[in-house]
């Protein structure tokens, strides 16, 4: 049987298939004041997946995970070998990266 690709009639799609997917943003119920989005309800970025998407190696986002304290985007340690980043963090954190030339100096 030949592999699909990721659609909503096949939800067993790899997970790489799926980043490009736009998803509605659904935030914790449990707290009316908690504006974080749900973590399922994002897109989910492997190592090499984000590297890719920000131009940088691999081995990057390995040493920036492990220098103490750890930078770098956050991240979902979800074994010894699988590490995730969700969408929300990597906005989030490009977004506190981000320098204006005229607010700079």
């Amino acid at each position: 049987m030949p592999h699909e690709p990721a659609s909503a009639t096949n939800p067993a799609a790899p997970h790489a298939d799926m980043e490009a997917t736009a998803h509605p943003t659904l935030h914790c119920q449990g707290d009316p004041t908690d504006s974080r989005p749900l973590l399922l309800a994002s897109a989910w970025y492997s190592t090499k997946d984000l590297a890719t998407r920000l131009r940088i190696d691999a081995s990057t986002l390995r040493r920036w995970r492990t220098t103490q304290p750890p930078q770098g985007p956050p991240f979902i340690s979800i074994s010894e070998r699988v590490v995730m980043y969700n969408a929300a963090d990597i906005e989030e954190w490009l977004r506190s990266r981000r320098i204006a030339p005229s607010q700079a100096a």
